[in-house]
């Protein structure tokens, strides 16, 4: 756990000086009397944000790094889509929802926590699925564990913790964000919705795995692009604008491994397009085509880095 961990107190309090005033830019980045400058002010701040949690963080840990710029990055980009959707609907958050939407949150539609109206159905099955997802992960985080002491390769149990991981964050955590949110009165749902059953990568990234990340490159990319260069150089573009972000995300915190996430993602931009054009993949190809490049994304020095010092000592 120590690559969590800052070096001192004053990095930790630099860290969330960091994360706070990203959030307190990214508010008033959308307050900004006119769209094209409050959409030109968000974008400056995804790169701003990124720049300055990367050089705050420059002598701290990898995952610490990870945690500080995810963050910063995460606050900005809720600026850009907050801009979008009062751009085209004209939602705008009152203060403290924005700020709960900004932090509470994963996903990234104003709208959909714009109007609350208690009593909405399906809260006690989002609870009761996420709890358990959070069960699960659990266990596979135990067994990884236990794998890593027992045995003399990482592969097992990294093959085991990083399933635990996304069923205690993804499917878990947020499940139960989105129960939660529900009950208040919200309209969501759960961000990740069996993908193992996708029948094509377009559905898998589109309807089933991480929607906060698809709807956020769909405004922030997609949408705007489609009108000038067409819909197929727009996907592209999307799935490019991805891995960028996934490169921020896992190799710049380890400062190796640059172009692979990037590859990954080209890949299948490739892909859904050659399938958009020959009909769905079938749900086993997609499973493949998801699963086979996984080393790409999650390369070895962000796995030394980031994800086996949580494993701990063997």
């Amino acid at each position: 756990m120590r690559a969590y961990l800052p070096v001192e107190l004053d990095s930790a309090l630099r860290a969330l000086a960091v994360a706070a005033g990203t959030l307190v830019l990214a508010f008033l980045v959308t307050r900004a009397p006119w769209i094209r400058a409050a959409r030109a002010a968000a974008w400056a701040l995804v790169v701003l944000s990124v720049g300055v949690a990367h050089r705050v963080t420059a002598a701290e840990p990898a995952g610490l790094r990870m945690l500080v710029v995810i963050g910063a990055l995460f606050f900005a980009m809720k600026a850009l889509v907050s801009v979008e959707a009062r751009a085209r609907d004209g939602t705008r958050l009152p203060p403290l929802r924005w700020a709960a939407f900004a932090t509470l949150w994963p996903g990234m539609r104003p709208a959909l926590v714009a109007r609350l109206e208690p009593g909405r159905s399906g809260t006690a099955t989002l609870l009761k699925n996420g709890f358990a997802d959070v069960g699960l992960g659990t266990t596979l985080f135990l067994l990884a564990h236990l794998t890593w002491r027992l045995t003399a390769s990482a592969v097992p149990a990294t093959l085991l913790l990083l399933p635990a991981l996304s069923f205690l964050l993804h499917f878990g955590a947020f499940g139960i964000l989105a129960g939660l949110w529900r009950a208040a009165g919200a309209d969501v749902g759960p961000l990740f919705r069996a993908p193992w059953r996708a029948e094509s990568l377009g559905e898998f990234w589109s309807r089933r795995w991480n929607l906060a990340f698809s709807e956020m490159t769909s405004v922030a990319v997609y949408r705007p692009l489609a009108v000038h260069l067409g819909r197929r150089a727009a996907l592209l573009a999307a799935f490019l604008f991805s891995g960028l972000l996934h490169e921020i995300a896992i190799s710049l915190p380890v400062r190796a491994g640059y172009g692979r996430p990037l590859l990954y993602f080209a890949i299948h931009g490739v892909l859904t397009e050659v399938e958009r054009q020959r009909g769905p993949f079938g749900r086993a190809i997609t499973l493949l085509a998801v699963v086979l490049p996984l080393p790409l994304l999650f390369h070895r020095p962000f796995l030394q880095g980031i994800v086996w010092p949580l494993l701990g000592p063997r």
